[in-house]
Formats: structure tokens, C-alpha cells, sequence
């Protein structure tokens, strides 16, 4: 699954569009829409932030999900 793949799925399990999750990660929706279709890597402080944010909507996500899973070795 491609990292842009990654994002998209988890904004649909939070069930939000890309301007909501977009606000409440303190970013813009052109952004969201540039990690979902354009390939664009994440910052890892953006990446901090989606992870925080989900929790505080009870979807647990991390690195890996954002990433891959090829993180989550790198990150041991």
C-alpha cells in the first residue's frame, strides 16, 4: 500500500473529510490532499499530531500505519 493510500485510510476511519482532519491537525486540506495524492511524505511533527488526534477520537494509530511497517524496525 502506497503511503498516499496509508493517509486516505486512516482519514476514512476517522470518518472525517480531508478539511476536517486538515483543521485538527493544524495543517491545510491542500495538504492532506498532497499526502493522499501526491505522494507527499508527512513530517514527523504532522505525524505526531495525526497519531494524538486519533487517539482523542479512539483510533490507535502509529508511525508504522503512517509510514510502513518498515518503521516500526527502524524505530526498534
Amino acid at each position: 500500500m502506497r503511503l498516499m493510500n496509508k493517509i486516505k485510510n486512516i482519514r476514512e476511519r476517522l470518518g472525517m473529510t480531508q478539511s476536517a482532519l486538515a483543521k485538527g491537525i493544524g495543517c491545510t486540506q491542500g495538504n492532506v490532499g498532497h499526502y493522499e495524492n501526491k505522494n507527499q511524505t508527512i513530517p514527523p511533527d504532522v505525524a505526531k499530531r495525526l497519531i494524538a488526534f486519533a487517539a482523542n477520537r479512539g483510533v490507535q494509530i502509529g508511525y508504522e500505519d503512517i509510514y510502513g511497517p518498515a518503521y516500526a524496525s527502524l524505530a526498534a
